[in-house]
């Protein structure tokens, strides 16, 4: 008889919300990066209109100064996004740490068991030998009392008949 894992639903269980755990890890992820990715691209920006406010027309400093203003505020609403991104991302990979590590439980939990299922067979195959053996032992010794039996009654017959 196989080995029969009786957790082996709770174990699947687990490992497939371990499973959409670590999509939604790769979602938060994704979405740091993006956020990242914006904040970069806004201190592009910055950069560039800079170097442009230099290169400008001193009657364009104004509406420069006014758009710098608007990108330095967009730069730390951007700051705030990733911030929080990047906080969902910490409590969702707790929350997968947690799963797998339930999963972990479970594996070695099986794995214990499956040691004791295979330390159980080998005794059971070990005492059908011995009761073969047992068997065996008492069939020769059977046969030889038998033999012993015949030959005692053919030496009585031969001293009977001399």
């Amino acid at each position: 008889m196989p080995f029969r894992y009786r957790l082996q639903k709770v174990l699947d269980f687990r490992i497939r919300k371990k499973e959409e755990q670590l999509l939604v890890v790769q979602k938060a992820q994704q979405a740091v990066f993006i956020a990242e990715e914006n904040i970069r691209k806004n201190n592009e920006e910055i950069r560039d209109t800079q170097v442009n406010m230099r290169k400008a027309d001193p009657m364009m400093y104004e509406t420069y100064d006014k758009y710098l203003i608007y990108l330095w505020e967009k730069a730390e609403k951007l700051e705030q996004i990733r911030a929080e991104a990047q906080r969902i991302l910490d409590i969702e990979k707790e929350k997968l740490v947690k799963l797998e590590q339930a999963v972990k439980v479970l594996e070695k939990h099986k794995e214990k068991n499956r040691e004791a299922y295979i330390e159980e067979e080998k005794k059971a195959e070990l005492k059908g030998y011995s009761e073969l053996g047992v068997q065996r032992f008492f069939r020769q010794s059977n046969e030889r009392q038998e033999e012993e039996e015949l030959e005692l009654l053919k030496q009585l017959n031969e001293l009977e008949e001399s």
